[in-house]
């Protein structure tokens, strides 16, 4: 009798260490970045930085700033846009789909025109006048999609201030964002293409042969903002893209910081 007494008065002591519950693993902390295309190298770099500092995770995803502003606007879970322009900002600060007090114009950049690394077209200048057609020959003009695509309203803005517009149209190959129009010239498939200095840096497939005047179209500028629904942790994320550390590394891929850091 002892001895069934003492193996129940066991089985019970084991039952009870069973069912105390264990402390969960800490979740870990993380944050949706929506990114216009042409940040994809730098922004990584910074996404790492924030990151080491921070311990929260960041998870980028990167495409045309209208086709980000879209998925925002349909429901997609980000916590932080940046845009290459400023229109799509404007678009998200209208719809109420990002908090317009945490805006920040952060960088700017140049458009350029580029054509493949090994191409026989030497540097041009261009200016008012300047006759893209003809430079383009029987080829494509690659950039992105000149009705919604920021580098492409660039371009478009550009070509028609400098008179070329009419005679480039047919021409252009336009893509869904940035890098993609950059890949076609890399590739060879477009003999020219106009993107950003900071894309053409970032890719040893093609070289620039021009930059486009900076008052043939409207400042390139990236602004950045939190959505409606961020989380807590993205504004900290906000707060270091203010940093010097950020800013190295937004200069050292050639974008122009525009604010002053503040740490």
């Amino acid at each position: 009798m002892l001895r069934s007494r003492l193996i129940l008065a066991a089985v019970a002591a084991t039952a009870a260490v069973a069912v105390v519950p264990q402390p969960a693993p800490a979740q870990e902390k993380s944050i949706v970045v929506f990114a216009a295309a042409s940040m994809k190298n730098a922004l990584d770099d910074v996404d790492a930085a924030f990151s080491k500092k921070s311990g929260i995770k960041v998870l980028a995803s990167y495409a045309a700033s209208s086709a980000l502003m879209k998925q925002i606007e349909q429901g997609a879970p980000a916590d932080v846009y940046v845009s290459a322009d400023l229109k799509w900002m404007d678009y998200g600060a209208q719809k109420k789909l990002v908090q317009d007090d945490t805006r920040l114009n952060l960088l700017g950049n140049r458009l350029v025109l580029i054509a493949p690394k090994d191409a026989k077209i030497g540097e041009v200048t261009i200016a008012a006048g300047f006759d893209l057609a003809k430079l383009a020959g029987d080829g494509r003009i690659a950039t992105g999609d000149v009705h919604a695509v920021p580098v492409g309203l660039y371009a478009k803005a550009a070509l028609e201030k400098l008179g070329a517009w009419a005679a480039v149209e047919p021409k252009m190959a336009m893509a869904e964002n940035v890098r993609a129009a950059l890949v076609l010239v890399a590739r060879g498939e477009a003999p020219l293409g106009i993107v950003y200095a900071t894309d053409a840096k970032v890719e040893p497939g093609v070289k620039i042969i021009g930059v486009f005047p900076e008052d043939s179209h409207p400042p390139i500028v990236y602004p950045v903002a939190l959505t409606t629904n961020a989380k807590p942790e993205a504004m900290q994320y906000l707060t270091f893209l203010r940093s010097q550390a950020a800013k190295s590394v937004f200069e050292g891929y050639g974008f122009s910081y525009l604010i002053k850091p503040t740490s």
